[in-house]
């Protein structure tokens, strides 16, 4: 098979660009990002380019989608990647407590302060993974469901990830974190509540809504799901200046009807708007209500309503959506 010439593969990230999970920033979420960091294999705005910038092409080349001439390694290097959904599950898979992801407003600070450690300390990987440059020419199979045993390149750029131990991911899980109602009181008359979410050994938590039972977050968290999976755990806290945060209440998720129902029925771009699934509501479990598996507009998304375990009251409203990581 001929190579395809610059202007075939310029198309072809073009296309890349044009999927929905590509459609905002890798970083802060803005939408219609027109660049890139070519050797990362993420799709950026203007604000973040510049802060990917500052941190040297050795840790990432940012290149403009639509004004820069692209090499056949460069596209070559996005295009293996996947784009942003496939990244994020390496760069971001496990976010500790204390930090959040910017928003498309955040100040220039809390931008580059979250991608120096994203990119360029790395804080986020899972544990014993780190992620080194090289200009070795050094090539290996790359597989997006794996990170392996060893040496695995992105492209012949070198970024390689090395890891002890074999984990395999199935998949991206997106929760949006909309809002609770009647939470516990903690403080006096209110609570400082936020959520945190907890799936094998990652964490993500939302912002602090300052006093009020009936928060509204409406924040995105995404979470690796590996092949061997376990519920995804809810818990919300109250934020306390000068004490240990206090348990607020919590709850489990069962993933299994919502991966199961999507594997079952294949590529969600091809089904119409439909229920594939449903999560029942029993005494064993913290539904408010029974939870159906929908296909909307390509994407698989159940809606959850969980009643708060071990507290006197409360309950929380999310947004899932599967993204798996074999399309």
């Amino acid at each position: 098979m001929f190579p395809l010439p610059n202007s075939d593969k310029m198309t072809k990230l073009r296309e890349l660009l044009h999927k929905s999970d590509n459609r905002i920033c890798a970083d802060c979420s803005a939408p219609d990002p027109k660049w890139a960091s070519a050797n990362i294999g993420v799709f950026i705005c203007l604000k973040c380019s510049g802060v990917h910038r500052s941190l040297g092409t050795h840790v990432s080349k940012v290149l403009s989608i639509t004004l820069d001439q692209w090499s056949d390694d460069e596209i070559n290097s996005m295009i293996e990647v996947g784009g942003n959904s496939y990244a994020n599950s390496i760069y971001e898979a496990f976010i500790p407590e204390g930090y959040h992801k910017p928003h498309p407003d955040s100040s220039q600070e809390e931008r580059a302060d979250f991608i120096r450690s994203k990119y360029e300390l790395q804080e986020f990987l899972k544990p014993s993974l780190r992620i080194v440059s090289s200009k070795s020419s050094l090539e290996a199979t790359y597989s997006r469901k794996h990170i392996g045993q060893q040496c695995f390149s992105f492209s012949s750029f070198g970024l390689f990830i090395l890891q002890a131990g074999m984990v395999e991911f199935i998949g991206i899980l997106k929760v949006k974190v909309i809002r609770g109602t009647k939470l516990a009181v903690r403080d006096l008359i209110s609570s400082d509540p936020y959520v945190v979410l907890i799936l094998g050994q990652q964490k993500a938590k939302t912002s602090v809504v300052k006093r009020n039972l009936n928060p509204v977050w409406n924040e995105e968290l995404k979470l690796s799901v590996p092949q061997q999976y376990g519920p995804l755990k809810l818990q919300v806290f109250d934020h306390a200046m000068l004490s240990k945060d206090d348990k607020m209440g919590e709850a489990e998720i069962d993933l299994q009807p919502m991966i199961s129902a999507a594997t079952a029925f294949g590529d969600a771009d091809l089904l119409a708007d439909m229920q594939i699934g449903k999560w029942l509501k029993s005494p064993d479990n913290a539904l408010a209500r029974d939870s159906p598996v929908n296909v909307v507009n390509g994407k698989v998304k159940q809606e959850v309503s969980l009643k708060l375990q071990n507290v006197e009251s409360g309950e929380v409203d999310l947004e899932l959506e599967w993204v798996p990581l074999n399309q």
